[in-house]
């Protein structure tokens, strides 16, 4: 085959211009200061991907005062002249990239990282920050008007992050599409317990100081990170199938509301692992602090976090989230239904395991116990907003969606579903289609018009 010289100089620029396209997409440029999710656009950080965060932090609750040093080592997904990552309002002294200091700037809560040379996309890199000051919680209208984040004790810290407030302690990209591994170095005055995510990997003391270090070796969410401090009786052991657990409690509040945590915790955990698929991590437990001041409990992986001692329903609900919202995670902060709508469900099947109400009961329960006329209808569970991400609607009219599915489908579809969702996202992240889909192909049914009533439709549905 021949071609004409205007088809061979036709054929030359269309080559050009192609590598010249190749080339221009591939030139180093600035990572982008958030992910983009609609809740919190500058949350997360473009152009990398986290996979390990070593974390060192010394408290001092006399002083209140934190110093920290977070090393993260990232894989850049492009070519990047510089990067960002959050931190909220503590002082930056320091800054490495591959063991070089590093020019950075700081415009609010972002950080702005200028390396000496490109990195390279594909290659990995390590950034250390060095920091310290005051921790701050956040507070506002999200977290039920509750103050949420680094919350100071009378003999410590009660650190509980969902969903915006890990990086008021440590430099991170600070959303749950980003997820990492984490070793964890607590430095605290000698007599107080630093407890986090994971294996306790040592205890050592140094001068007036006690060092815990902690590993978390399956990825994590960074508001899912902890690093609470104080006075706890800790207990050890193994649930009745063998998983070791770690459960620790505020003296203040031993024997208070008679619950037995660590019992609750383990045959949880247990039962869990029958219905939702093998426990996803290491550990399972309880921190259980005196914090009067936070009005609410949270997931903290492989060890939830309550504010006091809380009712057995909590409990299984905080475990139910291990699989739900900690192994398997939102991709974006409007789908957070996938964990408190599936936790909250678990609560209904719990009393269907205990034999006190059938999850149809429940359903029926909190369908009757709302007038078509309240505002817990006005809420659209699929995109509820940021400011009322936590409402009520999204547990509880989250969970009826999935009885609603349940009886549509049939149990033994609606059991398989639970644990292959579990399966296939497991230390990934999720999002609504994904679980229509899912639940459709092992179905074998269109449900597009149960998940539209129910989740993106507002109102009260008709039954």
């Amino acid at each position: 085959m021949a071609f004409s010289r205007s088809a061979r100089l036709g054929i030359l620029v269309t080559a050009a211009a192609s590598l010249f396209s190749v080339a221009a997409s591939s030139a180093p440029v600035p990572g982008a200061p958030g992910i983009g999710d609609s809740y919190f656009p500058q949350l997360g950080n473009g152009g990398f991907d986290a996979r390990h965060y070593d974390l060192d932090v010394a408290y001092n609750p006399d002083t209140a005062r934190l110093d920290g040093r977070t090393t993260l080592t990232a894989r850049a997904t492009q070519s990047l002249t510089s990067f960002d990552l959050d931190l909220q309002k503590l002082t930056v002294t320091r800054v490495e990239v591959n063991g070089r200091k590093a020019r950075f700037t700081r415009s609010g809560d972002e950080i702005r990282i200028t390396p000496r040379g490109v990195l390279r996309k594909g290659r990995d890199f390590t950034v250390t920050v060095t920091y310290g000051g005051l921790p701050e919680p956040l507070g506002g209208p999200i977290v039920f008007g509750s103050k949420y984040g680094w919350m100071k004790t009378s003999d410590g810290v009660f650190v509980a992050c969902e969903p915006n407030a890990a990086s008021t302690w440590f430099p991170s990209s600070d959303h749950p599409s980003d997820k990492a591994t984490y070793d964890i170095r607590i430095k605290a005055p000698k007599g107080l317990t630093g407890v986090s995510n994971g294996r306790l990997i040592s205890t050592y003391d140094r001068g007036g100081q006690t060092v815990t270090h902690w590993r978390e070796s399956r990825p994590m969410a960074t508001y899912l990170a902890t690093a609470t401090i104080g006075k706890f009786d800790v207990k050890t052991g193994r649930t009745p199938s063998g998983i070791p657990i770690y459960v620790a409690i505020d003296p203040v509040l031993a024997n208070s509301n008679g619950v037995d945590v660590y019992a609750v915790t383990a045959e949880a955990t247990d039962y869990w692992s029958r219905l939702f698929g093998p426990y996803p991590f290491e550990e399972t437990g309880a921190i259980v602090d005196n914090m009067p001041e936070a009005g609410f409990s949270l997931e903290v992986q492989s060890k939830p976090a309550y504010s006091a001692v809380r009712n057995e329903t909590t409990i299984v609900h905080e475990l139910a989230h291990q699989w739900f919202g900690d192994s398997v995670s939102v991709d974006r902060w409007k789908d957070i239904w996938l964990n408190e709508g599936f936790a909250t469900y678990a609560q209904w099947l719990w009393a269907e395991h205990r034999g006190t109400a059938s999850a149809h009961d429940s359903f029926l329960a909190a369908y009757n116990a709302r007038p078509a006329d309240s505002s817990f209808w006005g809420v659209e569970v699929a995109d509820p907003g940021r400011d009322t991400m936590f409402a009520s609607a999204v547990y509880n009219r989250g969970a009826m969606t999935l009885q609603a599915l349940r009886e549509r489908i049939g149990d033994a579809a609606f059991f398989r579903l639970l644990p292959t969702w579990t399966r296939i996202h497991r230390y990934g992240n999720a999002n609504t289609a994904d679980f229509v889909r899912l639940a459709e192909r092992i179905s074998g049914q269109k449900l597009d018009d149960l998940f539209q009533k129910w989740l993106y439709t507002t109102g009260k549905p008709a039954l």
